[in-house]
């Protein structure tokens, strides 16, 4: 089984590049409660994305080795510009994936295409074992739809906690 966990709370810091921010303290209950929910299994192999939120959010839920995989990064957002309307830049992103959906904004087809190649390496090296994913909303959406053949859930990832877990079986 794949479970694919969304990072905990970010400290939001406009100007500072989303890639750069960090778990914000104040968030950590919400990580330790997901830890101690069951939604997650008691064995598995870890791996995590590189940025600061994804791997703090990893290291709150589990005492297990965690594998860093740049692959696993977020959709690449070279902006630290406030986004007013962030919902629908994500959604123009999931209706047009082939361009950018902001200036500085991978297109959203090259988000997937990585996180899919990795995922698929991944499960392919460890056949038959649980792995656990941390990262982020917009790849795990993107990600979670290739793997079960469906569109992308944009209910879901509008509704998703911080941090939140999909399984995907």
């Amino acid at each position: 089984m794949l479970y694919l966990v969304r990072h905990g709370r970010p400290r939001i810091e406009p100007g500072l590049l989303p890639s750069a921010w960090e778990l914000d303290p104040a968030g950590f209950d919400d990580v330790w409660a997901l830890r101690e929910s069951g939604r997650l299994p008691a064995r598995a192999r870890w791996f995590t994305s590189p940025e600061a939120k994804a791997i703090a959010t990893a290291q709150l839920l589990t005492d297990a080795d965690v594998a860093i995989v740049d692959g696993l990064r977020e959709q690449v957002r070279d902006t630290g510009e406030w986004i007013d309307d962030f919902d629908e830049t994500v959604r123009r992103a999931f209706a047009e994936p082939d361009l950018p959906a902001y200036d500085g904004w991978e297109p959203l087809a090259a988000t997937r295409a990585r996180v899919v190649a990795v995922a698929r390496s991944l499960l392919d090296e460890h056949p038959g074992e649980d792995l656990v994913l941390v990262g982020h909303g917009t790849a795990w959406t993107v990600l979670a739809a290739e793997l079960t053949g469906t569109p992308p859930d944009l209910e879901r990832w509008r509704t998703m906690a911080f941090p939140d877990v999909i399984p995907v079986a």
